[in-house]
């Protein structure tokens, strides 16, 4: 069995090797055969991780794009364009939206009982840290750094951090950890539009 050289005509994106196959009709090669056949499936371990990264990335650019159409949609510069003209962008945002909802794209992270249980409550921290932002800013976006210094490896100084939410966060996966990272991020990034500052 030895490792033939590359499959079909696909290549992945970014990469100039093709995945090689197995050619079962071979001849005995340099390499033991276990050895030829991890070396295979670490590349495509290597290469299953890269899908899986690239995916989520195509995720998040499908919801910022539904998230931009929204805006669109609900622009206080409509009510300065003539009803004809609404009408006209209200029409092709709703093509675009339609366009946009044909794309399915998703990663599936596995999670013990203990993963799920951790995920779901760093969920209702942050589920009641968006709506403790209508009560009070400020608090709100302090608290939201101080989830946010749970975490990463460099807190900000001036905001200490929730040791509740470092215990949830702790418990989640990998991948969870760092989607729950970019959503309080993308929550900072909207106070800082808001020119919300910490407690002092």
């Amino acid at each position: 069995m030895e490792v033939d050289q590359f499959a079909a005509d696909w290549t992945y994106p970014g990469e100039g090797s093709r995945l090689p196959l197995i050619d079962e009709s071979s001849a005995l090669g340099p390499q033991p055969p276990k050895d030829r056949l991890i070396a295979v499936l670490d590349q495509v371990e290597m290469r299953v991780e890269r899908l899986r990264r690239d995916t989520v990335r195509i995720e998040e650019e499908r919801d910022s794009l539904l998230s931009t159409l929204d805006s669109v949609k609900h622009s206080d510069l409509l009510n300065d364009v003539t009803e004809c003209d609404k009408d006209d962008i209200m029409r092709y945002a709703e093509r675009i939206l339609a366009r946009a909802m044909t794309v399915e794209v998703a990663v599936r992270t596995d999670r013990d009982s203990q993963q799920e249980e951790a995920l779901h409550q760093v969920n209702m921290y942050i589920d009641q840290l968006v709506v403790s932002v209508q009560e009070d800013a400020v608090v709100a976006h302090t608290r939201c750094q101080m989830y946010m210094n749970a975490c990463t490896s460099q807190p900000d100084p001036s905001t200490g951090t929730d040791k509740n939410f470092e215990t949830a966060i702790l418990g989640c996966t990998l991948d969870d950890q760092k989607r729950v990272k970019k959503r309080l991020q993308g929550l900072l990034d909207y106070f800082a539009k808001l020119n919300v500052t910490t407690c002092s």
